[in-house]
């Protein structure tokens, strides 16, 4: 049994809530330049997130997923992360794609609607965007199986939610993972409500992470609002999948405890369902400021370079959300299409009856809904 893991409730932890280094632990092997360059990042996905939020209310984007409160936990296993590596998205990893690679501009036109926005390139070892709730669990599994059968060095982080241990295609993943020792990181965002479900209506176990003994591999459970212990137990567990310890199976679960602060979706109401008590609870241990307290009381950063990070960061998100909105929107018909590699009969028939209404009532009156 890993250090990491410890009793089935104990977290790892590197930060208090008030950014200080707890005594019992070490800060990883990160220079000053990568950790500031992790800052950036959360506050990059931080800012973004809430521009993306304002867009969808202004009608400018379609439904979004928001991040705010899980940057720590995204970012910093981003991080650890090496370059070959490959991701494994649910829909709620803007901040991590955009470290692997996938640029704020594509994630915009992704929820913008744009087929291109879901176009990861070639250079950047991402799967597609899973909305389906754990299918991707299962396909992670299976390309990390392919890369073990070729002789690949590769590690597969996959992320799901919480609400995603309660799906089959998690339990077969990960007892595929156990059975067939495969290089995967499965990183469970414990963001405490599956939409309006909360976590204790997931399982009866005590934690997410013990469920990997199951399987016949090791769980770690880590204050996902802490970036420092996130990074710490997301690089344990890429060096393991690579290069495991004798006797020590191959894959690890993770379950990163955290807080969404926003909404399931810009579709979702959760003042429905939880209490403005516990929102407020959580925030006070935001990964963002937890993180930049202990840079500066290390002199990592001072005030002036907290003040540079935040207006370059503005001037990225208002470029790319420019770069975004100048593409021509997609034209309607194209719902029909990238669904299938060769269209089935039933859809062909929807797209002629779709087309048939445009021509009767014209495109604008048919759009608004005549």
């Amino acid at each position: 049994m890993s250090v990491l893991q410890g009793d089935p409730g104990e977290q790892v932890q590197v930060l208090s809530e008030d950014g200080q280094v707890r005594e019992e632990s070490e800060v990883p092997e990160l220079s000053e330049d990568r950790l500031v360059e992790m800052y950036r990042y959360m506050k990059l996905a931080r800012h973004f997130d809430q521009r993306a939020v304002s867009l969808q209310r202004q009608g400018r984007m379609g439904t979004y997923p928001p991040l705010s409160g899980q940057e720590g936990a995204q970012i910093a296993s981003a991080f650890a992360l090496d370059d070959e590596d490959w991701l494994f998205p649910s829909y709620r990893e803007h901040g991590a794609a955009l470290v692997r690679g996938l640029s704020l501009k594509r994630t915009l036109l992704y929820w913008m609607g744009h087929e291109a926005g879901n176009a990861i390139p070639e250079e950047a070892n991402i799967f597609t965007v899973s909305v389906p709730i754990a299918t991707q669990v299962c396909h992670a599994t299976g390309a990390a199986w392919a890369s073990k059968l070729q002789g690949g060095e590769e590690a597969f982080i996959c992320y799901f939610g919480d609400g995603a241990t309660s799906e089959g295609d998690f339990h077969e993943g990960l007892n595929f993972a156990g059975v067939f020792d495969t290089p995967n990181v499965f990183f469970c965002n414990n963001n405490q409500w599956a939409i309006s479900v909360p976590r204790e209506r997931q399982t009866a176990s005590e934690t997410l992470a013990q469920k990997a003994e199951a399987y016949g591999f090791e769980g770690v459970q880590v204050d996902g609002m802490d970036p420092l212990a996130v990074y710490e137990v997301t690089r344990r567990a890429v060096e393991k999948a690579k290069d495991p310890d004798e006797g020590e199976l191959r894959p690890t679960l993770i379950e990163a405890v955290q807080y969404r602060f926003g909404a399931h979706t810009t579709a979702d109401d959760p003042s429905v369902y939880r209490e403005e008590e516990e929102v407020e609870q959580w925030k006070a241990k935001d990964p963002i400021p937890r993180m930049e307290t202990f840079l500066l009381e290390n002199g990592y950063l001072d005030t002036e370079g907290v003040e540079a990070i935040e207006g370059s960061v503005k001037d990225e998100v208002a470029e790319a959300i420019d770069e975004a909105e100048s593409v021509a929107r997609p034209e309607p018909e194209e719902i029909f299409k990238h669904v299938y590699e060769g269209m089935p009969d039933r859809l062909r028939e929807q797209a002629a009856e779709f087309e048939a209404l445009r021509e009767t009532y014209g495109d604008e009156a048919f759009l608004e809904g005549h």
